[in-house]
């Protein structure tokens, strides 16, 4: 085994155990009765943040070769999540209370157990079809929750950001600049509209060709 196959399959095998502790703890959560939104994400933020914010590795397999990823899309991938995980639900305490935090775990974390899973097998050998179906099948439902729960958590904080005023900056000021936060949480919601679309169908495009080579091969 490589030294890139060994280092890629630690790192596919290490976030599908972080995504699966994921999923443990949210019905760990839920069994001991914490209903709310905000006592959800009380119990599992710590496991969503380092696991999330590790995918930013990605972005840099994409560029050095590692993977065959397309680094753009890479990139817009990654970095609408962790803004959200950054951006709105640690920065914005109102997003934790929306029930789009609950739409979006779903989403994300089924997800990414099915994505590294997949990908740390395709190292070492053939995944099985289940897991290859499960992977361009689930994201009909998961792309769609998924992207209502970021919105709605987006929705929440640019309410909270206009009322707060954090990290916005007024002037006059010594660096004789502006900056308001609600325009970028707004400006990064209406980019959903343009870009959402051509990926969610390059994702079936992507169904059909691999699912068909599957099942001619079997």
């Amino acid at each position: 085994m490589s030294a890139r196959v060994a280092y890629l399959f630690t790192y596919n095998a290490l976030q599908f155990l972080g995504w699966s502790y994921l999923l443990v703890k949210i019905c760990e959560s839920l069994s001991h009765g914490h209903n709310s939104a905000v006592q959800l994400y009380d119990d599992v933020s710590l496991i969503l943040q380092i696991f999330q914010t590790g995918a930013a590795l990605e972005i840099l397999h994409a560029a050095l070769g590692l993977v065959r990823s397309n680094v753009q899309i890479t990139f817009q991938q990654v970095q609408s999540r962790l803004f959200i995980t950054w951006g709105i639900l640690y920065l914005l305490p109102t997003t934790r209370s929306s029930l789009g935090l609950f739409c979006l775990l779903f989403a994300w974390t089924i997800t990414e157990m099915i994505r590294y899973s997949m990908y740390a097998i395709q190292l070492v050998a053939s995944p099985p079809y289940f897991l290859t179906w499960l992977r361009y099948t689930f994201f009909i439902v998961a792309y769609p929750v998924g992207v209502s729960g970021e919105l709605l958590c987006s929705f929440a904080g640019f309410w909270e950001a206009k009322d707060s005023g954090v990290l916005s900056v007024a002037m006059p000021n010594a660096w004789n600049a502006t900056f308001y936060y609600p325009a970028i949480i707004a400006v990064i919601c209406a980019l959903y509209i343009p870009l959402f679309p051509p990926m969610y169908l390059h994702m079936f495009a992507q169904r059909k060709k691999i699912l068909n080579k599957e099942t001619k091969t079997e």
